[in-house]
């Protein structure tokens, strides 16, 4: 292909702008994100997330359960576009029961931003996703939202994120007080101060800008205008300065405060997280890495979902495209499969809805309509075969069986559990050698259960009964390399020889202590508490031994 092509890829390649936000329950994130696409365009008046029977839900909160219980517990891609920018934004699972899909959504991520609430701090949820964005060295932005409400000093909370975190804090804007007292926010680095109007938060609030010593002019509750300007003087002489270069490799972050319900400060946190974050990064495969602007096409599925519109039982592959240009009606390579595919239904995916896309670009994500063809972890390219990095699939921690009483609805139950399945909502176990026909569902978190439930009688119409298993822990059995076949097992007297849905061999178990032993009666045998989707041999050598 001619230079000229390549330019182009590249100059869309860097307008793209792919990102996720994190937090823990509660902090602010649903809200955030719509309050991004208010400032995007995307929505004249935002919905507020509290209040839910009198409001409408949130853009990307898209499930009935969701809307429900005022939770995110589905992916959901807002694509929008804003000053110029292509933006992405990868809206995550905020419970906690959920972190598996939140840590395959952070793969497709160039950026994240961290949502963290005023008066609760730095909470475990949180650290627990922070903790991902660093093993992928992933740059964080740090939103401190609800300064609005009582909580935490600025002070404290800087402290308390270098201290949990490890990660050094850089303070961008400053807050006029703090609850009831608030008033505005000061630009660190101009010292400018832009004062707030009353907001409702369904509109972009206006604000009129003063320099720092002004403060002392204003009627504010006394020693506020001299607490603040010694404290952005302290930021001052500590010498903490922004560094693009830390930043970049996960060593800093920036850290802007502001109220995402009232919309205070968020159109400045949107105007810094576009000059700061990243385009699209390079991303590995078996061959090397791979550039965006590599002229050939290529992009991993990173996610599934089933029934976006319930009046098509369909599945939606959602495809991160990492290099090239993708086009609709294109021909690829499925490289798990060795098959060459035309991808002719394509979209872009805005929570429920959807739109036919023509052409996308590195950092984009396109909605493949899915007749079963695609896992989480496959790779799609144009010509030479290569395969990204492998998506986990984690130990389980909740075991069950799950019924179907009516008999009449057994079609589809056994539709839509295959279909939850391939979303990796629930992983799946077969025991071999039982004669019974039901099969063994495990989750991360307790509440995939009732999901799964809720989405078997709403999206398939059918009642269900669970029962809980003992078992608390998966190990999966790997052949030792340049083998094929499984070594002979010793198992625990509790253990569970069984099958995953892909056919891999596991073994249940209801402790740590059986663990522990299996582990030391079988040591010649390479066991890990990660199943990996997707990928090539080159990286399923890098499983560990794991007890």
């Amino acid at each position: 292909m001619t230079a000229s092509f390549s330019d182009f890829i590249e100059r869309e390649t860097q307008r793209r702008r792919t990102f996720a936000i994190i937090s823990h329950p509660d902090a602010g994130k649903t809200t955030l994100t719509e309050k991004f696409l208010l400032y995007g365009g995307c929505v004249e008046i935002a919905g507020v997330v509290r209040g839910r029977k009198t409001e409408r839900a949130v853009t990307s909160d898209w499930m009935e359960i969701e809307k429900q219980r005022g939770i995110s517990v589905s992916s959901t891609v807002l694509p929008f576009e804003y000053e110029g920018f292509r933006i992405n934004l990868l809206d995550t699972p905020g419970h906690h029961d959920f972190s598996e899909d939140t840590y395959r959504t952070l793969m497709a991520a160039d950026c994240a931003v961290m949502v963290i609430d005023l008066a609760k701090g730095v909470e475990p949820q949180t650290i627990k996703l922070f903790d991902v964005c660093k093993l992928r060295r992933i740059p964080i932005l740090t939103f401190i939202n609800k300064v609005d409400r009582p909580g935490l000093s600025p002070l404290e909370l800087m402290s308390e994120i270098e201290s949990k975190l490890g990660i050094e804090p850089v303070p961008m804007n400053w807050p006029v007080a703090t609850g009831i007292d608030f008033r505005g926010l000061v630009d660190v680095t101009t010292e400018q101060v832009n004062l707030f109007e009353q907001s409702s938060g369904a509109l972009r609030v206006p604000y009129r800008t003063i320099d720092l010593p002004h403060l002392r002019e204003l009627d504010l509750r006394e020693g506020i205008a001299e607490t603040v300007i010694e404290e952005v003087e302290l930021i001052h002489s500590a010498g903490a300065r922004f560094s693009s270069a830390r930043f970049l490799t996960g060593e800093a972050t920036p850290v802007y405060f502001g109220s995402a319900l009232k919309n205070y400060g968020i159109e400045q946190f949107l105007q810094a997280f576009l000059a700061f974050s990243p385009p699209p990064r390079i991303c590995h495969s078996n061959i090397g890495p791979i550039v965006p602007s590599r002229n050939e096409f290529s992009g991993f599925v990173f996610k599934i979902q089933a029934n976006l519109d319930p009046r098509h039982r369909d599945r939606v592959a959602f495809l991160r495209v990492c290099s090239g240009r993708f086009v609709r009606e294109m021909e690829v390579l499925h490289t798990r499969t060795g098959k060459r595919m035309q991808l002719r239904q394509a979209h872009l995916v805005f929570g429920r809805e959807r739109e036919t896309v023509e052409e996308a670009f590195p950092g984009d994500i396109v909605g493949l309509v899915n007749p079963g063809a695609f896992r989480l972890g496959d790779t799609l390219c144009e010509r030479q075969p290569i395969a990204f990095e492998p998506l986990p699939q984690f130990s389980p921690e909740h075991f069950a069986t799950i019924r179907c009483a009516d008999t009449s609805r057994r079609k589809q139950f056994e539709r839509g559990l295959i279909q939850l399945i391939e979303e990796g909502a629930i992983q799946s176990f077969d025991d071999p050698r039982s004669n019974s026909r039901e099969s063994i569902i495990a989750a991360v978190g307790e509440l995939q259960f009732e999901v799964v439930q809720h989405r078997l009688k709403s999206e398939y119409q059918t009642d269900t009964t669970i029962a809980r298993l003992p078992f608390k822990f998966a190990r999966w059995v790997l052949p030792r390399d340049g083998e094929t076949s499984l070594p002979r097992l010793q198992l625990p007297f509790a253990a569970r020889l069984v099958r995953d849905q892909y056919g891999g061999t596991a073994i249940l178990l209801t402790s740590q202590w059986d663990c522990d032993v299996l582990a030391r009666d079988n040591s010649g045998v390479r066991l890990s508490a990660a199943r990996e989707t997707g990928g090539l041999n080159h990286f399923d050598n890098r499983s560990a031994n794991v007890g």
